[in-house]
């Protein structure tokens, strides 16, 4: 190990783990302490103005704002008795990140002195600078107003001396410029749609819940070496790396005991976010060596989704205290499990019912299998659109490689699942209406059974597979803001509930009875959606000849995929839902093409760069080395001996000639396809010429770096390699 690599080991291993200073008291007191809940809210809030934020919360009605300088007021008492001096409004524009602008609550007093102050004016709305985010071409340059606008439904919380807003962004003229505001939006339609359906089995409900469940999968590497590893510190992965003899194959890191310095990090990672009001509940060892994940309890949405925003730069800020650096990556080492981000998805009203729960009579099974079959139905019409939502030049690497689902979106329904809907779909509708559900199929009887929850085995290859209660899409991304995936989730579901109740009730006004007219319905969905339906092996090669003789997008180029967002019916679905106009469509696409061009476009940088400055270098200072063996073993030996005794020199001499001539060229070449494609004016034909021409270099220059690293001497290597960037000490 060359010195520098062993100073850099020596300086990350022999940190000792962070001592956590637990809060008195358990989990349940400190709970949501940095939170503006409800709470919070009825102490510091008149006993009306709480009861018309509650409403605005619950129900979704407009704002009034005369209530905010008082909202305001005691928001910023609570504040201040919580030692905060600044506030920010917090918001996810379309990076992998959220923004904020922190100002102090002083004003000046007209004294000569300041005084704290803040309201409602400035609690509603704020104007950060449109231009400056990516907006797609929606705002130029000198056009730079934007606004952002709070979102009462997700409580302000507390970090650091930070009084932080959620709040949604959209530009001057009103398009969206964030991932929160058509989530809202996304959210109201699918409440809308899906309240409508449930009227057809009980007519109490008035609002419709979407839950979401995130499990946030990283990896932790010891800081030390992060910082000796230029291509992790630039891109968030190794772009050379040759496989650790041992990695993942014992499988004996899943479940395993989890490191001493890691158990501290996830105590620290944990208690804070506690604090803010994140219900995190479950730690585990993942797959990979260094791979780990946590996941919270289930929760609305919107809020969910902001959780997962916020413990993320919780993760990033924490880990640097106990010697680590966290990568959110999707693939950040070649040859073992990439990190996804399954979102678990579900819908539940507020009367208590879970609609994606089986039940124990007709009714409620019906109302089961009506949503679980126009839940296939959306994904079967927008499995391409779906697909997009998820799809990134980080998440590429990691889809259909070490147990992730594949890049075709196909649903997992479990044997039972799959016989019901069979048993539906073969079955007259006069022969199920007036049956109960106990009773088992085995028993040849022509019923719909009684379903339980997790009745069924898991189909890890499965991109959107039923897991007893809910559906969990396992295609998200580990650094992705799962917005992306749940608007166009739950837009799609939107779409297909109404068009399903339109359906319903012609059939119903033409003198059908009710629940016939669902069951003829979801007859011919069970039909419709059929490919969609694929409990198999989602690796294999079949499957995907298979996919595409049923029709579904086997794209697998990105800038490609993205293409499914300005398809007509996907512009259709998202207009008819009232979540995206065509405008703001066009302007998204512009900013995912531009984005995938820019990270090819550093990948390859950095990958030149430290291919030309630090490993052909090595590589022929290694060489030389061996070069001058052979001289001298010719010097003191008869030259038959010294031909003999210099074989394997003189192999490694001409592998490593081979090896850097191949990086040299392949350099130049990749560095003349990014010029030809910078010159490519239009986003789309760019991130595709880098697509086709420029990702494939990264892999061809890899394959003879990380030969090279087999080859040059140890103690001359100057880059930590993958058995000591995956093994915490």
């Amino acid at each position: 190990m060359s010195t520098l690599r062993f100073k850099m080991v020596e300086t990350a291993f022999g940190k000792k783990p962070h001592e956590v200073e637990l809060p008195k008291g358990r989990p349940s007191e400190y709970y949501a302490m940095y939170v503006f809940n409800r709470e919070k809210m009825f102490k510091y809030l008149s006993p009306d103005v709480y009861a018309k934020l509650i409403n605005v919360i619950d129900t979704g009605s407009a704002l009034d704002r005369s209530i905010a300088d008082e909202v305001a007021a005691g928001m910023k008492k609570w504040a201040v008795e919580m030692g905060v001096t600044h506030y920010t409004h917090w918001f996810a524009p379309l990076t992998e990140g959220t923004a904020e602008k922190h100002d102090s609550f002083i004003e000046h007093d007209g004294k000569g002195g300041v005084i704290e102050e803040f309201s409602g004016k400035l609690l509603v709305q704020q104007e950060p600078d449109a231009s400056s985010f990516p907006n797609g071409g929606i705002r130029n340059t000198f056009e730079a107003r934007g606004y952002s606008a709070w979102d009462p439904s997700s409580p302000a919380f507390i970090v650091d001396d930070t009084l932080c807003i959620p709040t949604i962004f959209i530009a001057y003229t009103g398009e969206s410029l964030d991932y929160k505001a058509p989530l809202l939006k996304a959210l109201r339609a699918v409440d809308k749609a899906a309240t409508d359906v449930c009227h057809y089995f009980n007519p109490d409900v008035k609002k419709v819940i979407t839950y979401l469940g995130w499990e946030q999968e990283y990896f932790l590497v010891d800081e030390g070496l992060y910082a000796a590893r230029p291509d992790l510190l630039l891109t968030g992965r190794t772009l050379m790396g040759h496989d650790s003899a041992k990695n993942q194959q014992l499988e004996d890191h899943y479940f395993g005991a989890i490191p001493t310095r890691v158990a501290a990090f996830m105590k620290d990672l944990e208690i804070e976010s506690l604090k803010l009001g994140i219900p995190v509940k479950t730690r585990h060892n993942e797959v990979a060596p260094n791979q780990f994940e946590l996941a919270p309890i289930y929760e609305e949405c919107n809020l969910a989704n902001d959780h997962n925003m916020l413990i993320m730069s919780l993760m990033r800020k924490l880990a640097r205290n106990h010697g680590f650096r966290v990568l959110l990556h999707e693939k950040p080492f070649k040859g073992v499990n990439g990190s996804g981000k399954h979102n678990n998805w579900s819908l539940g009203t507020d009367t208590g019912i879970a609609l994606m729960a089986p039940g124990k009579d007709f009714k409620s099974n019906l109302r089961f299998v009506t949503f679980v079959v126009n839940t296939l139905m959306a994904v079967y019409r927008h499995n391409g659109l779906l697909k997009a939502s998820i799809a990134s030049a980080n998440n590429a690497h990691r889809l259909g490689a070490n147990e992730a689902p594949p890049a075709i979106i196909s649903s997992f329904l479990g044997s039972q699942l799959s016989a019901v809907l069979k048993h539906i779909e073969e079955s007259e509708p006069e022969n199920l209406q007036s049956l109960g559900g106990k009773k088992g199929m085995n028993l040849g009887i022509p019923q719909i059974p009684e379903i339980l929850v997790d009745n069924t085995d898991r189909n890890r290859t499965s991109p959107f597979a039923f897991t007893g209660n809910r559906f969990e899409f396992r295609a998200v991304g580990s650094e992705a803001n799962c917005a992306s995936a749940m608007i166009v989730l739950n837009s799609a579901m939107a779409e297909q509930l109404k068009e399903f109740k339109s359906v319903v009730d012609e059939r119903i006004a033409a003198g059908e009875d009710k629940f016939s007219a669902i069951l003829g319905v979801i007859k011919e969905y069970i039909r419709m959606c059929e490919p969609i339906h694929f409990d198999g092996n989602g690796y294999s090669d079949e499957w995907k000849a298979e996919a595409a003789r049923r029709g579904l997008d086997c794209e697998t180029s990105v800038p490609l995929i993205y293409d499914c967002y300005l398809a007509e019916d996907s512009i259709s679905m998202f207009e008819s839902t009232g979540v995206m106009t065509r405008k703001e469509l066009e302007a998204r696409n512009e900013v995912k093409w531009e984005t995938y061009t820019k990270k090819i476009q550093i990948e390859a940088r950095v990958l030149g760069d430290l291919a030309l400055n630090h490993i052909v270098p090595v590589a022929t200072k290694y060489q030389s080395t061996l070069i001058d063996n052979v001289y001298k073993m010719h010097e003191i030996f008869p030259a038959d001996k010294a031909d003999a005794l210099t074989v394997r020199n003189m192999e490694l001499i001409e592998a490593i000639a081979t090896h850097t001539a191949f990086i040299k060229g392949h350099v130049d070449a990749m560095v003349e396809a990014r010029k030809v494609a910078n010159r490519i004016q239009d986003e789309r034909e760019k991130a595709i010429a880098y697509h086709d021409t420029v990702f494939p270099c990264l892999d061809e220059i890899r394959e003879h770096i990380d030969q090279l690293e087999l080859i040059v001497d140890d103690q001359m290597w100057t880059l930590p390699k993958y058995r000591e960037l995956l093994f915490i000490r």
